[in-house]
């Protein structure tokens, strides 16, 4: 089996090359090999690699700056998932592709179900929503896996920032009127691989839900009880309206994983999968 990734050094990347089972070569080709700006080059690695398998990890996360970046979003997140489907279709490859549940407006009270109607409040959001469209209409079976709130030892990401604000502030504010789920990176490159044969539209997250607030506060006392904080600060509780940024956050984006489960079996609890990053940073170190 040979597996090609997209985005092989983003965080979801190095977890999906890290977890690879036996009898996988994996393919990740850098940005100058396989640009994402560049269709000639999308189709050019993909043919001359004839993978089994694509998961395309690769996309423009920055959220905020997509508000002010719309043109590039879409060109990264849509236009070069459909691309990258296109190319998958051609050579018989299986596709997995990386979605949000930025695809949702936040505007309910359970579990988004994978066929629950979408409305993206954000560029982020809705260049996402047109990748996933491309890939299905360029793909015969991909496989779109909605996931959310990822963080890990390695990159940029909420737990990460959390720790060097503590270690710098005397006092973070964290928005507590936001509900998802908070998702170790290396459960879902775990899950991303026990699916990789799957299609249609699926989710997957950590068990449970959480505020920021609440995930901040949790990584707070972890690190500081693993040794990776010396002291702990003030976590105080904001809204959403008192920390305004650029693009619109669905306030809740729980996700419905049943289906996915089904499959998988369950995911283990956000605060249990918090508790083991800690420990491999501290272990790391």
């Amino acid at each position: 089996m040979k597996v090609l990734i997209t985005g092989g050094t983003g965080q979801l990347g190095r977890a999906l090359i890290a977890s690879a089972p036996a009898g996988v070569t994996i393919v990740a080709p850098p940005r100058t090999q396989l640009d994402l700006a560049d269709p000639a080059s999308i189709a050019a690695v993909i043919a001359a690699e004839q993978p089994s398998h694509i998961i395309n990890c690769a996309a423009h996360v920055a959220v905020d700056r997509a508000e002010s970046e719309p043109e590039l979003a879409m060109r990264l997140n849509g236009t070069a998932a459909g691309e990258i489907a296109a190319a998958a279709a051609a050579c018989g490859a299986r596709l997995v592709q990386i979605s949000t549940d930025f695809v949702f407006d936040g505007e309910a009270s359970r579990p988004w179900a994978p066929d629950a109607a979408t409305n993206p409040l954000s560029v982020y959001g809705r260049t996402k929503l047109a990748g996933e469209q491309a890939v299905r209409a360029a793909h015969p079976a991909p496989l779109v896996l909605r996931t959310a709130w990822v963080y890990g030892a390695h990159g940029n990401n909420f737990v990460r920032t959390m720790l060097r604000l503590m270690a710098e502030r005397p006092e973070v504010r964290v928005i507590a009127d936001q509900t998802g789920t908070p998702t170790h990176v290396t459960s879902l490159a775990a899950a991303i691989w026990q699916l990789r044969d799957a299609s249609g539209t699926l989710h997957w997250t950590d068990a449970g839900t959480a505020s920021w607030y609440d995930l901040a506060a949790a990584t707070q006392a972890i690190a500081c009880r693993l040794g990776l904080l010396d002291h702990a600060v003030p976590v105080l509780p904001i809204g959403t309206a008192d920390y305004p940024v650029p693009a619109r956050r669905p306030a809740y984006s729980v996700l419905d994983k049943a289906a996915t489960w089904a499959i998988t079996g369950p995911a283990r609890h956000w605060l249990a999968e918090l508790e083991l990053c800690l420990a491999g940073m501290v272990a790391a170190r």
